[in-house]
């Protein structure tokens, strides 16, 4: 539910300090929001201002091409007759060749417009319009309404008589709306793309929504003021009530108008008078607090006890494939990490004890080198020796 308030203060336009009386809160403010709904129907009517667009039936085939054929060494894509020009024989029709044909040709026989059920539309309208009485959801819009002293802000019916755009300028101040006024005006930008040159050059947020009950002026007096849009209470729509499909808008209502909700709407029991059929839309839930309703103690009593899980089994691993399973396996094995420590411990000691026994016994002339080439040394100064006395006895 949206909110439940039973009446909202009337606010003096020329004085806001002052009170001019109190209205009932309509039962349409109090609907139950459905942004969803609001997305799918903006999504849908927005398409119905579309203008169609195609390409022209002859576009890209506007030329007497032929294919050269086959056994020129070319593709066989028509192209262009004639000779002496850059043009002649170049490609053409075909969609990858320069001033052909596009593909798919878009045609004016689009479905471009969108069918939406009114009911929805009527749903999605009162939705937005619960929204924007809820401050959470216009700060989360955008909107900024700290000066506002209230929401759904009404206001007296001479603001309908107002038709100057100066005195309304003065009066959506003292309303507190200029600090939404100018972040309106701060937020004007070069817009993007080709839309610069097509009138729409700048794009800007959106402003107050100011709804009346008889136009005296009052559109001709706010049309001026940028962001600033009117609307008559009985020809709401959704596309400026919730602009880009996000509802929470800010809305200041005339008390004219204010009251004639209730007359166009009616209430949940009673259906709406002036909308042949309609019943404002009613909460699946009254109340939202799943968590707190499941965890009550009338629900709690009544489940049944909390399943325990399943027992969960080991895979199954091949011993002689796994080196971990096998040793789970043989009782005179060691665990992993402890053999593995073992065989570190026993690989230092190995080392520490090569490098003691090298150190001790493996110097000077006692070493296994020195010791092996001294029988080289013997042998060879022998067979020196031979040469020598053989050299002597020629």
């Amino acid at each position: 539910m949206a909110t439940a308030r039973p009446v909202v203060s009337v606010y003096n336009f020329e004085n806001p300090t002052e009170k001019s009386g109190t209205v009932m809160m309509p039962h349409v403010l109090a609907s139950p929001l459905r942004p969803d709904l609001v997305r799918e129907v903006h999504k849908n009517v927005s398409k119905n201002k579309r203008q169609a667009y195609a390409v022209g039936a002859k576009v890209g085939y506007d030329t007497a091409a032929e294919s050269w054929g086959t056994g020129r060494a070319v593709a066989r894509i028509p192209r262009a007759p004639g000779g002496g020009t850059h043009r002649a024989g170049q490609a053409t029709f075909g969609n990858q060749a320069r001033g052909g044909g596009m593909f798919n040709p878009t045609k004016v026989w689009r479905r471009w417009h969108r069918r939406v059920n009114v009911t929805q539309k009527r749903h999605a309208v009162v939705t937005a319009l619960a929204a924007s009485s809820l401050p959470p959801l216009v700060m989360a819009r955008g909107h900024r309404i700290s000066e506002v002293a209230e929401l759904p802000l009404v206001v007296s019916d001479g603001l309908e008589s107002v038709t100057k755009t100066k005195q309304a300028v003065e009066a959506l101040k003292k309303l507190g709306a200029g600090e939404d006024m100018q972040k309106v005006l701060d937020s004007k930008k070069l817009r993007a793309g080709q839309g610069k040159a097509r009138n729409r050059r700048y794009r800007m947020r959106c402003g107050p929504l100011i709804i009346y009950n008889e136009d005296n002026g009052i559109k001709r007096a706010m049309r001026n003021i940028p962001g600033v849009e009117t609307a008559s209470v009985e020809n709401l729509d959704l596309l400026r009530l919730a602009p880009g499909g996000s509802f929470g808008r800010f809305l200041i209502f005339t008390e004219g108008a204010f009251k004639k909700l209730s007359e166009i709407y009616g209430s949940a029991k009673g259906g709406a008078p002036m909308k042949k059929g309609y019943h404002l839309p009613r909460a699946a839930m009254e109340n939202a607090d799943l968590a707190r309703i499941i965890n009550s103690n009338e629900v709690q009593s009544v489940l049944k006890p909390k399943m325990e899980a399943p027992a969960s089994f080991l895979k199954h691993s091949n011993p002689l494939k796994n080196k971990k399973m096998m040793e789970t396996l043989n009782p005179g094995k060691k665990t992993s990490a402890e053999s593995d420590a073992d065989i570190q411990k026993r690989k230092k000691a190995r080392i520490a004890e090569s490098k003691a026994y090298n150190k001790k016994n493996k110097k000077g002339d006692d070493t296994f080198y020195k010791t092996l080439m001294k029988a080289f040394e013997a042998k060879a100064a022998e067979a020196a020796a031979k040469e020598e006395t053989g050299e002597d006895e020629e």
